[in-house]
């Protein structure tokens, strides 16, 4: 009997949430996190050309990396330091692929956010580029460059999937919500870029995160309010 997409998918992910290489710390955050329907939610396919932007520890790569191992690629780009340092060459990161895009990530002296110059991802023709709960730490110009990367690397069709913090629509910024961002701010410059909005999910909408305090303290933490943004390349 042949086997189609979506099981070989929820195969494929069911065996990366076992993995030996997941800590304790992380497998805590599957119930808040939900990553198996996060990544259906956006479409991913496990012969798919992937992009994850900022891995940061590498929570979704552990995820990521196996499930598309075998009839994908995969990419990580962007502050890959701890990744490239803690899980390349192990047991399912065999083919991660770095891209140094030269972007030149920095806070300028003073500056709350980060910034980068103009970059490129070195790739054509990419299936889907992730980035979680990153587009917060940038400043304008750094997001807007981050956009335009993508929207040069994916292919028509492609899909942009973006998931952060969110913040109480037109919220001037405070000591509190510096790791928040207005998803209509962001939907608004992701189109800029040109791409369109085809979707949205509420699985990580929180009813009792009342969107003024830091996603860090003790009573927010892990249960913060995040906007789900799918988004694609015409």
């Amino acid at each position: 009997m042949a086997v189609n997409a979506d099981d070989k998918l929820d195969e494929a992910l069911d065996k990366a949430l076992k993995s030996e290489l997941r800590t304790e710390a992380d497998t805590d955050r599957d119930r808040n996190r939900l990553p198996k329907q996060t990544l259906k939610f956006f479409g991913l396919k496990t012969d798919m050309k992937v992009i994850e932007l900022l891995p940061g520890g590498g929570w979704y790569t552990k995820l990521l990396a196996p499930t598309l191992a075998e009839n994908g690629k995969f990419f990580v780009a962007l502050g890959t330091g701890r990744v490239s340092k803690n899980l390349l060459g192990k047991p399912g990161m065999e083919f991660i692929e770095v891209i140094d895009a030269a972007a030149n990530i920095r806070r300028e002296e003073g500056a709350r956010f980060y910034t980068v110059d103009d970059f490129d991802l070195g790739q054509k023709d990419v299936d889907m580029i992730f980035t979680f709960r990153n587009y917060h730490n940038f400043d304008e110009k750094g997001r807007m460059r981050m956009n335009k990367a993508a929207f040069n690397a994916l292919k028509s069709g492609g899909i942009y999937a973006v998931v952060d913090h969110t913040r109480r629509h037109m919220q001037k910024l405070d000591n509190e919500n510096g790791r928040r961002i207005d998803p209509v701010l962001a939907i608004k410059e992701i189109q800029a870029a040109g791409f369109k909005l085809v979707d949205y999910s509420d699985l990580h909408y929180k009813a009792d995160d009342e969107l003024k305090y830091e996603v860090g303290r003790k009573s927010v933490t892990g249960n913060t309010d995040r906007f789900t943004l799918k988004f694609v390349k015409p």
